[in-house]
């Protein structure tokens, strides 16, 4: 495999971390999700920094984080938060890298959504929001917002109605 870093990016609930574990272990690489990888770095929740220090703070954490991973020579696989393409050049800065290969899992609104009212009192961005339809608006607008940053990546996987396995197996081949 000549490509060092695999980078797997989208919004929030599109299945990167469950895609990325997959590809762990069918490519035998290790797997970082960058949230986890702050948290562990900076000995905080992802909640606790946004609600101490504010989302700016957390985005230059987040970049530093990213450096790291990076920076490292080792192979691996990252799943970046969903906003990680859409601060500072960070999309420049990815596609920079020769031995870099960045992969959009593209979900719709609506799987999206539902996969997020279920854990959102655990996502910072949504915490706020009543309902199903507030959602909905929230991630509508975001993806709208986003997709300009997403689309900079090397390839585009749609994920609607594939399972986790079929999604890194298409990856897996986009690869070779």
């Amino acid at each position: 495999m000549k490509t060092r870093k695999i980078i797997l990016l989208g919004y929030m609930g599109s299945g990167k971390t469950a895609v990325g574990k997959q590809l762990k272990e069918k490519l035998n690489v290790p797997f970082w999700d960058l949230d986890d990888y702050i948290e562990q770095k900076f000995n905080s929740t992802i909640s606790s920094i946004f609600k101490l220090r504010g989302e700016m703070y957390f985005r230059e954490k987040e970049r530093q984080a990213l450096e790291d991973l990076l920076e490292n020579d080792k192979r691996m696989i990252i799943s970046l938060g969903g906003g990680t393409p859409c601060y500072y050049d960070n999309m420049e800065y990815l596609i920079s890298f020769e031995n870099v290969k960045t992969f959009y899992l593209h979900a719709d609104v609506e799987t999206i959504s539902k996969r997020l009212e279920l854990e959102k009192d655990k996502r910072p961005l949504i915490s706020h929001l009543k309902n199903i339809d507030e959602i909905n608006d929230f991630v509508g607008k975001h993806l709208f917002e986003r997709k300009e940053f997403y689309t900079k990546a090397d390839f585009m996987i749609v994920t609607k109605k594939k399972s986790v396995k079929s999604i890194a197996l298409e990856l897996e081949k986009l690869l070779t």
